[in-house]
């Protein structure tokens, strides 16, 4: 198991935002959280990347406890998170996005898979062309890719991605869908927070529901499409 998520409690000022979750993610897999809005998803990420504090809890990665670990580390232990703002630079260019990316501003060339800059490019060829463009400039479809492109450029053994196809037409949701295979046929973990039902059933394995600030449902996929009272009471609107 890469990730296993135990017990985690957290809070915003008084308010518990989240109560005793848990998750867990195998080497490879893709794993949607899925849940109406406010739910804590989010902040179930948030926590995991080192960005919110957790008051209680594990969080187990690769073997090694790394709750309230600064975010840097959590990132050179091997954790990629894409958020759901996107934050590119929008003044820098798309080069020098990718490049911000890699740990300690060295880019990893010691496996044969490392993600490189040219890797990058082989999977999203419109980067190369439009590499010395600043970021800003790019469609919201666009930076969504730069950002993961970003990420992949520390080499996670995770990628944690929250929202990746929100506000994006149907054309750019399916080339975020093929991204993701990409990534998880490279050998890549997905942890996904996905408001789109159908696309994150199509592309993880198992599923975590969250109801208000706890997980109401674990189980893969199948169970869950077949279990209607779990989704009219936890995602039907």
């Amino acid at each position: 198991m890469l990730l296993d998520v135990e017990s985690l409690n957290a809070y915003y000022g008084e308010s518990h935002a989240l109560q005793d979750v848990f998750l867990n993610v195998d080497k490879g897999e893709i794993v949607a959280l899925l849940g109406r809005n406010g739910m804590g998803k989010s902040t179930t990420l948030k926590s995991i990347m080192g960005l919110m504090k957790p008051r209680s809890g594990r969080i187990i990665f690769d073997g090694k406890d790394i709750k309230g670990l600064r975010p840097h580390r959590i990132a050179r232990a091997g954790i990629g998170y894409v958020p759901e703002e996107r934050r590119i630079f929008p003044n820098l260019t798309v080069l020098d996005n990718l490049l911000i990316g890699a740990k300690a501003g060295k880019i990893d060339t010691s496996r044969p898979n490392a993600w490189t800059v040219k890797r990058i490019y082989e999977h999203f060829p419109f980067m190369k062309g439009r590499a010395k463009q600043k970021g800003g400039l790019l469609s919201g479809g666009e930076q969504q890719m730069l950002t993961i492109g970003r990420t992949l450029m520390g080499n996670p053994n995770l990628l944690m991605v929250d929202e990746p196809t929100e506000g994006l037409s149907p054309i750019m949701v399916k080339e975020v869908k093929d991204v993701l295979l990409e990534i998880a046929r490279a050998g890549i973990a997905i942890l996904l927070v996905e408001q789109n039902f159908k696309l994150a059933t199509s592309l993880a394995t198992r599923v975590f529901v969250m109801g208000k600030a706890c997980i109401g449902f674990s189980g893969t996929t199948e169970e869950l499409e077949a279990n209607p009272a779990i989704i009219e009471k936890y995602l039907e609107v």
